[in-house]
């Protein structure tokens, strides 16, 4: 399985409209792949919180529109990252329903396959914490050939919500983000935890630039079952291609039978 990441950079300089156009322009480039990957809220800036009322959308709205389309185009699996979601109210507008921070996946016709609306919240008593809703469903998309388990950002500190995806079939386990250069020693450890912990891939894909004044890590990176890093990208926009071999998960899992050995069930302490 082919699997293409698209660390796109976000420049407060570019227009949401246009970064949409170039972004599905990027999808379309990786006709070939199976699956293509864009990060945490890139048409605004997983950090561009001013932003986030102005430039939310349905979910049916105009990043739905353009990145169909590329799915369909390019005839790839795309996780078109994510988006601020403004759900439907239940008073007279609009525009008084709630935010959420809400990932997209795509067939390769074009067809909404799945959505995740990220559970956990980053900014503790700031920011998306206090602006956005939580979400309250784990999500896994099952492929051809693998079964994606999703999760946004903040989720990668959080070993419960991936241990659920593994439980419900999940081998490969797809993670959008918009991390910051801060903490990037924090997010290449936890991507390969998560790998190892669950015997299972780690596609990790975070953006690049700045997100009102918010330097990214960048540094998307793909981590193998044993927890081998299979490649990794540089702090700039970049395309990090890599081929999976799906069996590799079943096969860890046989020779490393840990997930056997889960107690479940614990008594509190006393």
């Amino acid at each position: 399985m082919r699997a293409s990441l698209i660390q796109i950079a976000v420049d407060p300089g570019e227009s949401v409209e246009s970064r949409r156009q170039r972004a599905a322009s990027l999808v379309r480039e990786q006709a070939g792949a199976d699956l293509v990957v864009l990060p945490e809220l890139w048409p605004v800036g997983a950090f561009a919180y001013e932003l986030f009322a102005t430039e939310a959308e349905p979910l049916e709205g105009p990043t739905y529109e353009v990145m169909s389309k590329a799915a369909s185009d390019a005839g790839v699996w795309l996780h078109a990252g994510s988006v601020v979601e403004r759900a439907s109210g239940t008073g007279s507008t609009a525009s008084d329903g709630p935010l959420y921070n809400t990932s997209l996946v795509f067939s390769p016709t074009g067809e909404l396959a799945r959505v995740y609306r990220k559970i956990h919240r980053f900014g503790f008593d700031k920011g998306e914490a206090v602006m956005m809703a939580a979400g309250t469903e784990l999500v896994t998309v099952p492929l051809p050939d693998a079964t994606l388990g999703l999760a946004t950002c903040y989720d990668l500190r959080f070993p419960e919500l991936f241990r659920g995806l593994v439980d419900a079939g999940a081998d490969v386990l797809v993670v959008a983000a918009g991390w910051p250069e801060r903490r990037r020693a924090h997010w290449t450890l936890l991507a390969q935890a998560r790998a190892v912990e669950n015997q299972a891939y780690v596609l990790a894909v975070g953006s690049s630039g700045t997100h009102a004044g918010v330097e990214q890590a960048g540094h998307s990176i793909v981590v193998d079952p044993w927890g081998e890093v299979l490649a990794e990208a540089g702090a700039a926009e970049e395309v990090l291609t890599v081929d999976l071999d799906p069996s590799k998960v079943a096969t860890t899992r046989e020779q490393f039978p840990a997930l056997k050995d889960r107690v479940l069930g614990l008594p509190a302490p006393r």
